[in-house]
């Protein structure tokens, strides 16, 4: 058991132990160092972690709730594995909701919230350059989709997306992986940005909707690509995104 989390962190006393207990596990998650399918025992990850075991509970309970983990009965907490399909249907739902998001987000907007996105955007953008890493760009990623959603002001809008990206995110960056993936994310964020700063709800809507769709389309052909092509394949799509990838356009 102590090899299964051997990539596992451990938490320095004081502080919230909880929150600090979730952040670890969460990042080992998102980060492919505890793999889909991996049992999260409260007793061994609360050794490893070197902390007691209530915080470990706690933080595992959250992930259950962001979808990053699920309950298994008689087995207990695993972490979340997710199929192709599942995850198309995920995103599917998905492209919707976040097109809302960020519809009513820019019927929000104001000032303070505009250099909020506009700080996240720059500190993704410094990760992108400086090759920051897979979980660096994720965190990223994250920070920006749920800058939006909050601005939203929706609290049955927040509390959905909130349940479903963690597991949108841990299936696609399991299942597609690419150089350009944080690059072409961050310019997709800039679009969603540009139409919100535009005063622009119809452009943002459909700038949210296309990127998520693009994700969506990217995994489909991963999925369907013979092992051997896949790289070539990304690659190409990529640079030229396959038509009906703009929705309305």
């Amino acid at each position: 058991m102590a090899a299964t989390y051997a990539a596992v962190k451990s938490i320095a006393p004081g502080g919230l132990l909880a929150d600090r207990a979730y952040e670890e596990l969460r990042a080992a998650i998102l980060e492919s160092r505890l793999a889909p399918g991996t049992a999260l025992s409260v007793p061994a990850l609360a050794d490893r972690m070197n902390i007691s075991r209530s915080p470990v509970r706690e933080a595992v309970q959250r992930l259950i709730h962001d979808g990053l983990a699920r309950h298994v009965p008689h087995r207990g907490a695993v972490v979340t594995s997710v199929d192709v399909e599942d995850l198309r249907q995920l995103y599917v739902v998905r492209e919707q909701l976040e097109g809302l998001a960020a519809r009513l987000a820019a019927e929000r907007l104001d000032v303070t919230a505009l250099t909020a996105l506009e700080e996240i955007l720059a500190e993704h953008g410094r990760v992108v350059d400086e090759g920051g890493g897979e979980g660096a760009h994720i965190e990223q990623d994250m920070r920006f989709h749920q800058a939006i959603r909050t601005l939203s002001g929706n609290d049955h809008l927040i509390e959905i997306l909130d349940q479903i990206q963690g597991k949108a995110h841990l299936g696609l960056h399991s299942l597609w992986r690419h150089p350009r993936a944080a690059r072409l994310a961050l310019e997709e964020h800039q679009k969603i940005y540009d139409a919100m700063a535009a005063g622009d709800p119809d452009a943002a809507e459909l700038a949210a909707r296309n990127h998520v769709a693009r994700l969506r389309v990217r995994l489909a052909q991963t999925a369907s690509a013979p092992p051997a092509r896949r790289k070539d394949d990304q690659r190409e799509h990529d640079d030229h995104p396959p038509e009906g990838t703009d929705i309305g356009a």
